[in-house]
Formats: structure tokens, C-alpha cells, sequence
């Protein structure tokens, strides 16, 4: 089955948040994801309270900027959600937007590179090892948590360009892609993807996550089109989805017969009515989505 999901964007004041997080616990919506944009809100702290608040919707947060944090405190911040609330954390970390990275000084020379260092420490961390590392930009000194998570957890990458993508398949566990991502776009990231566990050794599953752009209601078409213009995707074909819930569910299928496990309708960032939008995923697209 695909999975199914819906975006609370970071446009909107962190005390939005929990009346999203309550309807969507209480409509049976999947996973609620959350982002960490500079400079809005915090992921952890936003998935944190959105699992308090909530019983059975799975939280992701898709994604960490390593270039913002030491890998030993992602490793507890995700090691404790996960002993709180057991399999509902979902987490991607990323290098980031390198605009934002620059203003804030943590720009790095190589993102590729630093990403690659948190991606091995985190889950090295997060089986229960200790880590002696000294690499271009992670170093660990005899580190261990002493609360690790009591079971196996998965951690995504987020993932764009070609090396990205090969190292998301090498060395995470899934690969989160953006809203920009057509169906032919999965397809090229899943054999990218595919190509980095293989130079691995990895054969496990490797979930695929992708957002899509979704508007709904009387103005949804011109909304749409808005956001996408801002974005220079104006031009992209098969690019986000402007209907109602029939229209939405194609969109979806499309994109899950080309290698999506899960699909996340991310709202446009004007989108009028946050909880109409997570009821309209939850109840109406999902009934729609095999």
C-alpha cells in the first residue's frame, strides 16, 4: 500500500500546530511531516510536541540541516524521540539549503562530504556502538549514548543531484525527495538510488519518500500556478496537483508507480485552511489511494 501524508509547513506560527496534530490523529492520518527551514521553526522541538499531542500519527521530519548540528546531538535528540514515543519518529537530516548554511557560518566546503560523516556516525550511534572518528568534519572520541533507541531505526536523506542521491542509497536507510520531483524524476532517483546500495553491498528496503504540491478548492488551480512561478517551475511538466480528491489520487498513483513508497501532499504556502487540508488527505485522498 502507499503510504500517505500531509505537510505542516513552517509559513504558519508553531501554535498552529497542534490543532493539526489532533485532527490528524483523529482523522487516521499516516505521517504529518514537519521542516526544518531556516529560519522557522525548530524540527525537533515542533516533532516532539506533535508526538505528545498526538497517539498514532507517525511524525517525520523531513529535514535536519547537519551542517547546523553536531552529530552526537542528533544522535540523542533522535534516540530519545524514539524511546518516547517507539516507531512513530520519522527522521531525515540533509547539508542543507546553502544559502541559509552561508548565513549562519556552517557552510561547508564539501556537503557531500559532511553528509556522508553524519549519515555513518548517526547510525552507528544509534545501534548502541561507541565511535572513535576523525574524519574531515565529524570527530567522536570514544562516544556512545547511554540511551539508545531499544530497537533497529531508520534515518533518510534528503536527496537531489546524482552524488546525493547514490550516497542517500549507500548510506541511508530511505531518501526523501522534493516537491520539484516528477514521476521520470523518481524513476532516475530510484536507479541513482539503487546504484549507491548496490556499491554498498546493501539489500535491504529502501523507502523512497516524495512530496507533491497540492492545492485544493475554488482557487486551487491559481495557487498552484503562483507557487510554482515563485519556484521557476512554472514550466515543469506533471508538477504538482490542482483538483479534488479524484485528481489528487492520480497524482499520487503516478507517482507511486514510479518507485514511491510514501507520498506527502505538501500544501502551497498560502494554503487557507491547514486542517480542512489534513482532513481532505486524510479522508477523501486516502479513500482514493490503493
Amino acid at each position: 500500500m502507499t503510504g500517505l501524508g500531509a505537510v505542516f509547513r513552517p509559513q504558519l506560527p508553531p501554535e498552529r500546530l497542534r490543532a493539526v496534530v489532533r485532527l490528524a490523529d483523529a482523522t487516521g492520518l499516516e505521517e504529518l511531516w514537519l521542516w526544518e527551514d531556516c529560519f522557522r521553526e525548530g524540527g525537533i522541538s515542533a516533532a516532539a510536541a506533535a508526538l505528545a499531542w498526538s497517539e498514532r500519527v507517525r511524525v517525520g521530519v523531513g529535514l535536519l540541516p547537519v551542517p547546523l548540528r553536531n552529530v552526537a546531538i542528533t544522535a540523542m535528540e533522535a534516540a530519545t524521540l524514539h524511546r518516547l514515543f517507539p516507531g512513530r519518529a520519522i527522521l531525515g537530516v540533509g547539508h542543507g539549503v546553502q544559502d541559509w548554511m552561508g548565513q549562519v557560518g556552517a557552510r561547508a566546503e564539501s556537503p557531500v562530504t559532511l553528509l556522508r560523516e553524519h549519515l555513518d556516525a548517526l547510525r552507528a550511534l544509534l545501534r548502541g556502538e561507541r565511535l572513535t572518528t576523525d574524519g574531515r568534519y565529524v570527530t567522536l572520541d570514544d562516544v556512545g549514548l547511554d540511551w539508545p533507541p531499544e530497537g533497529p531505526v531508520e534515518i533518510l536523506a534528503g536527496a537531489t543531484g546524482p552524488r546525493t542521491l547514490r550516497l542517500s542509497g549507500a548510506a541511508a536507510d530511505g531518501t526523501i525527495l522534493t516537491s520539484s520531483t516528477t514521476p521520470d524524476g523518481v524513476r532516475r532517483a530510484r536507479q541513482l538510488i539503487d546504484e549507491g546500495r548496490e556499491s554498498a553491498g546493501r539489500t535491504e528496503p529502501h523507502k523512497v519518500v516524495v512530496y507533491l504540491l497540492t492545492a485544493t478548492g475554488p482557487d486551487a488551480a491559481a495557487r498552484l500556478r503562483a507557487e510554482l512561478a515563485d519556484e521557476g517551475l512554472e514550466s515543469v511538466p506533471d508538477l504538482g496537483v490542482a483538483g479534488d480528491a479524484g485528481a489528487v489520487a492520480k497524482a499520487v498513483q503516478r507517482l507511486a508507480e514510479a518507485g514511491a513508497d510514501t507520498v506527502v501532499l505538501q500544501p502551497t504556502g498560502d494554503e487557507p485552511d491547514p486542517e480542512g487540508f489534513v482532513r481532505f488527505a486524510a479522508e477523501e485522498v486516502r479513500a482514493l489511494v490503493p
